[in-house]
């Protein structure tokens, strides 16, 4: 059995998946400021009177870093910069605990300036005196040579909470997005930490001794001990899950736009014949354009739970949420109260639901009812309209899926998955207000855990080599050896495929799991006095995204539900 988990910022949902049907489901509210008992809930209903030895791994998604990002509430995060002549490393600030300090190493690796062991003592002292626990540090080739990162690094000592190291993050030489990578990786870690460990004590107190994995932005799973170093890696992660709870269902012949629709935000995304599009270079968030390898999505603040206002005379529908609908107990009117008055949400307050839309409506001067339409019929809009502006933005550049490059290729969707709680009933609206072709994935409500639980582990390796130094360095992985100069991009990519094989393993996939592939092998000469003095490099492989393989042929039956035996 394999357990399935997504918190979500209103809903945390839970499967238990059996070995061809979800065996039991439950969706509890996600309560922030006590993440403990919202999992434990969660937990203790699928897993009851069910022997913690039959469960065979727990696999989470996680919305909280990416909230944290979207909405500012990351914590006071300090950044030790160092690039050297050439560029100004303050143009990419990203507060104001940063500071930009001497030393480098030029783009082959080797040392230019050391590392001055007082300057770095004094932006200590500064960030401690700010109060400031949480640091990154980045030098511009670090990739290349990590020794000043990991120099500055052993000076800030035990210091600080948490110590991020950009060379740690990302094999790519992009000097901004590696700041902002480090930067998020170090400002989420306190509340991906908190996360953690609700997890963990959660399912310790259940007696459950199992692997447990977290989604990553690409569709694919990390150890939850190894998120703790790589907090970013969760960024996006809820999103994916609704990818990958989707996969099983689009069309493997057509393009699909899938839509989750939650309490808080729709998340949406294309599959191009079942394979997710990736973001080629990494992600951007709340304005920060980073390294983080993932899938191609776009997330609006519209959700059934959006606060809906009168501003101007018109109706104003999120991005913020308030809370639950006012059927269930809220405090403003939502989309999902615009249902309730449309009787086409019954399991709650009508009388509340009626109390907030008819304030609407006395604004604007109509029937309830037709507040009610108007504010559903608008919410529809918005969605289909943030969706045609994510595809325009698709095809304006080179489209990459997760096995291919795709050039020149135009993104046309011919039909709509849609999953999340109101899916039914946004469905059907959405498939009158255009010609797309509209299916609800079986078990909407709870389809991204599903898709969490069952995504394999992805990796990936970025390997440099220098024959003329004689090394060859895998910064991500902390790999460092000596070459001779017959070390060519054939052995450096079996080289790159050994390493990707022992990350994985050491996060805990099967062998089955390790469909790997060379994303980009890039080699060139490099000439002294007309002669050539050795080669320079560049393997970067992946395991591809996609579910664990002994779910993949089944996938569609596992959305089936068969109640465990003995079960009411």
């Amino acid at each position: 059995m394999i357990i399935g988990l997504g918190v979500g910022g209103t809903h945390t949902d839970v499967v238990l998946i059996g070995e061809d049907c979800i065996l039991r489901e439950t969706k509890v509210p996600t309560d922030h400021s006590n993440l403990f008992d919202c999992v434990w809930k969660g937990l203790e209903e699928v897993t009851q009177d069910v022997p913690p030895e039959s469960i065979r791994r727990a696999v989470l998604s996680t919305t909280l870093t990416t909230n944290a990002i979207a909405e500012g509430k990351m914590v006071e995060t300090g950044m030790i910069v160092s690039a050297g002549p050439g560029i100004d490393p303050g143009s990419f600030r990203t507060g104001s605990h940063y500071y930009c300090v001497s030393g480098s190493i030029d783009h082959r690796g080797r040392e230019i300036q050391p590392v001055n062991a007082q300057e770095i003592e004094n932006v200590a002292s500064r960030l401690l005196a700010e109060d400031v626990r949480q640091v990154g540090v980045v030098g511009k080739f670090s990739v290349r040579n990590p020794k000043h990162e990991i120099q500055i690094r052993d000076i800030l000592g035990n210091r600080f909470e948490n110590v991020v190291l950009g060379h740690r993050l990302s094999g790519n030489l992009s000097f901004p997005r590696r700041i902002a990578t480090a930067y998020l990786n170090a400002a989420v870690y306190p509340i991906h930490s908190k996360f953690f460990q609700a997890v963990h004590n959660s399912l310790k107190k259940k007696g459950l001794n199992i692997p447990i994995y977290v989604l990553k932005a690409d569709g694919g799973t990390m150890s939850l001990e190894a998120s703790l170093h790589m907090p970013g890696q969760t960024i996006l992660s809820g999103p994916a899950a609704s990818v990958m709870g989707a996969l099983p269902f689009a069309s493997d012949t057509e393009e699909t736009l899938v839509l989750d629709i939650g309490g808080t935000t729709t998340d949406m995304a294309i599959l191009i014949r079942r394979v997710p599009l990736l973001d080629p270079v990494g992600c951007e968030l709340g304005g920060y354009k980073t390294l983080i390898r993932s899938l191609h999505t776009h997330s609006i603040g519209l959700g059934g739970d959006s606060t809906v206002r009168i501003v101007n005379g018109s109706l104003k529908i999120g991005p913020d949420r308030q809370g639950p609908a006012m059927a269930y107990g809220g405090p403003a009117p939502t989309p999902t109260d615009a249902l309730f008055v449309l009787g086409k949400a019954t399991n709650g307050n009508m009388e509340a639901s009626m109390r907030g839309i008819r304030n609407l409506a006395d604004q604007l001067g109509i029937s309830s009812e037709d507040t009610a339409h108007l504010i559903f019929d608008q919410a529809c809009h918005e969605i289909l309209a943030a969706a045609a502006t994510m595809i325009e933005g698709i095809n304006s550049k080179p489209v990459y899926t997760v096995q291919e490059v795709l050039e020149g290729h135009q993104v046309r969707p011919r039909e709509i998955l849609v999953l999340g709680g109101p899916a039914p009933f946004f469905a059907f609206r959405l498939a009158s207000l255009t010609d797309f072709q509209v299916h609800v994935v079986p078990q909407w409500h709870v389809a991204n855990a599903i898709g969490a639980a069952l995504a394999k582990n992805t990796s990936e390796v970025t390997l440099f080599a220098d024959t003329e130094r004689g090394i060859v360095v895998a910064p991500e992985e902390e790999f460092y050896q000596t070459v001779k100069r017959d070390f060519d991009k054939k052995t450096a990519v079996g080289l790159a495929f050994e390493l990707l094989r022992k990350k994985c393993l050491k996060e805990g996939a099967a062998e089955t799991e390790l469909e790997m592939e060379v994303l980009e092998e890039v080699q060139f000469n490099m000439v002294r006095d007309y002669y050539t003095s050795g080669r320079n490099i560049r393997v970067k492989v992946q395991i591809k995204p996609g579910l664990i393989p002994e779910y993949r042929d089944i996938a569609e039956r596992l959305f089936n539900f068969c109640p465990l035996p003995g079960a009411t």
